[in-house]
């Protein structure tokens, strides 16, 4: 059992160079005075005093830091209250806005003006007042200018001075919260690529303009020889390494060697490699971030970081010909712990796949939880599975599974021993207690790296998912002539028998994690069935997450300009700005190419 001895829930904290974006809330009135405005403002003001409410309440940022609201100082009634508050939102650092109203309004005097802030109308469903008439004519005004709004507009009448938030208003204020806070805490942040490309995976030809139009990032890179130098000049902290080495060799229980005893490394090598995958996990997460200790060891450029939000570590093959997997690094830095304890997971691709990095960004900034990074490796039918093993398929896994595998890099918080209720879950890292930490480290075995891909040696992790776990699998890929394009699959983790998951495990890398994917089903397209999910999969890699959040990936894509061409999350569930139902009503998917297309990437020409 791994020791929970001094595994401590460290506390919330920025890590990157930039304060956290701000919710501002737009209280909006009508400005005619001596009798209208006055009889609004107290109501106006409490429902954005409620909004702000709900959102503290219910939201935190992924490092455990609490999302903080603005409340316009007061209510806008026109161009120069409009004005004031957004000098307001702009010195207090809000990145997203709410416009609040439960009456008529002037629409594009009131509205919410600034092109590259996520923006949202919530129109008081009322009789006494027009609230909605307001939210359709501020919406109107957003679609003509160009400026896409997300309307939200309850379902139910309510009465003047009632400044409750119905569940549905409620459902909607905060998947677009959340989804325009993951905007706005990319912006200025930086991928770190951490090599080239690996193995001529698309994914990790990094785009530059991509990275820059829509997201509002930058891309750094670093040569993998930074790695070697670092180690040989000993540019870390090594009274960390000294603790890091010792928590690794009493918690990550090494494993059978699958290797043919003549491609074996010595004990002695083994050893060395784990001192070395050790540093290169310290350094990986020093480049992102940097380390005030380097600057007291008189590294002070080294102590800066690259300020990124994700990285990828390209490894394959120039990397692990010679030295080390980066296996380790991955893992570990993928996962919700270390020696230094229970702390906001990072966000590192495997090979570089920035592509992919950029999907399990979306995915921990919507969800706050650890990422998983997969291949794609294995579409398993029902025939297949009963000819190899005897076994029948049954249940969710009646129609096939995909096998989620790839070697070694990912996140430990995937094993299925957090629990919610007694079942298996991913938390956020505040959640997660050192007893779960310890069970996930007991659930997982590091396998010496296989010598016929890692001529360097190294080591892989090994576990398998415990299911059932709802869970979305997503990736971007990217298309000459069309630009970034999203794709979602909503699904299961799901338990096969001991026994059978042995015998479909041991025809492939068993010293990998694995993951018994099944996505839901539709019965039409590329989701009629298991197999067509596997085949129309753009790419080798996909990202999951924990839980059914293919509707907030499809709102945070939406602002950002980025199409879903294949998703299987229900159309009532879909939230996309008002706009896109100008595009095509009859035909919301289409319509989503064409607004995209038409307003472009959210930060520029791509």
């Amino acid at each position: 059992m791994a020791d929970v001895q001094g595994i401590k829930v460290n506390p919330p904290r920025n890590r990157l160079v930039g304060d956290m974006p701000k919710i501002g809330i737009r209280p909006t009135i009508d400005g005619r005075r001596k009798g209208v405005r006055e009889s609004l403002e107290s109501q106006t003001m409490a429902l954005a005093k409620a909004v702000a409410d709900l959102l503290t309440k219910n939201l935190r940022h992924p490092n455990g830091l609490p999302v903080e609201c603005v409340v316009a100082d007061t209510c806008i009634g026109g161009a120069a209250e409009a004005a004031r508050v957004a000098e307001q939102f702009r010195k207090e650092g809000v990145g997203v806005s709410i416009t609040v109203t439960p009456c008529w309004c002037y629409g594009s005097e009131t509205m919410d003006m600034d092109p590259l802030i996520p923006k949202a109308v919530w129109g008081f469903n009322g009789t006494e007042r027009p609230g909605a008439v307001y939210l359709a004519a501020v919406s109107a005004a957003h679609n003509q200018k160009g400026l896409p709004v997300f309307n939200i507009y309850g379902r139910d009448v309510q009465d003047a001075g009632d400044t409750t938030i119905p569940e549905d208003v409620a459902e909607k204020l905060l998947q677009f919260a959340k989804a325009g806070l993951a905007v706005a805490t990319m912006r200025g942040k930086s991928y770190l690529s951490m090599g080239g490309v690996s193995m001529g995976i698309g994914g990790s030809i990094v785009d530059h303009s991509f990275f820059e139009a829509y997201l509002g990032m930058r891309v750094e890179t670093v040569d993998m020889t930074e790695f070697v130098r670092r180690i040989e000049e000993e540019i870390y902290d090594k009274e960390e390494f000294a603790r890091a080495l010792k928590w690794v060799k009493a918690n990550c229980k090494e494993g059978k060697d699958y290797n043919p005893p003549e491609q074996q490394r010595t004990r002695a090598q083994k050893d060395q490699d784990w001192e070395t995958v050790v540093k290169m996990a310290i350094i990986a997460r020093d480049l992102m971030v940097g380390n005030p200790r380097l600057a007291e060891l008189g590294y002070g450029e080294e102590a800066l970081g690259h300020n990124a939000i994700v990285a990828g570590f390209q490894g394959q093959r120039q990397w692990t010909d010679h030295f080390p997997n980066g296996d380790f690094l991955e893992a570990i830095l993928n996962s919700s712990f270390d020696w230094n304890g229970i702390r906001e997971p990072f966000i590192v691709a495997t090979e570089n796949d920035s592509l992919n990095g950029v999907s399990m960004l979306f995915g921990h900034l919507l969800t706050d939880t650890a990422q998983i990074f997969a291949d794609v490796r294995t579409y398993w039918s029902p025939a297949a599975v009963k000819r190899v093993t005897g076994y029948e398929l049954t249940g969710l896994a009646e129609g096939g599974i995909i096998h989620l595998i790839n070697s070694g890099a990912a996140t430990l918080d995937a094993t299925g021993d957090q629990k919610r209720d007694g079942e298996p879950v991913m938390k956020p890292y505040w959640e997660i207690t050192p007893e779960e930490v310890a069970a996930s480290l007991d659930s997982t075995t590091w396998y010496p790296a296989v010598t016929e891909y890692f001529r360097g040696g190294g080591f892989s992790s090994g576990f398998l998912t415990k299911g059932v776990m709802p869970v979305t699998m997503s990736r971007i890929n990217i298309i000459k002539g069309l630009g970034p394009a999203l794709q979602i699959a909503e699904g299961w983790f799901i338990n096969l028998p001991e026994e059978v998951h042995h015998v479909l495990n041991e025809r492939t890398n068993p010293t990998w994690p694995t993951h018994w994917f099944v996505p839901n089903r539709t019965g039409s397209g590329p989701f009629r069935d298991v197999y067509s999910v596997m085949y129309n999969w753009g790419a080798n890699h996909g990202a999951i997450s924990y839980g059914h959040i293919g509707a907030r990936l499809i709102t945070l894509a939406s602002i950002l300009r980025i199409p879903v061409y294949m998703h299987n999350v229900p159309e009532e569930r879909i939230f996309r700005p008002s706009a896109w139902t100008a595009f095509g009503a009859m035909d919301p998917q289409g319509a989503d190419f064409r607004a995209c297309a038409n307003f472009g990437p959210l930060y520029g020409k791509y």
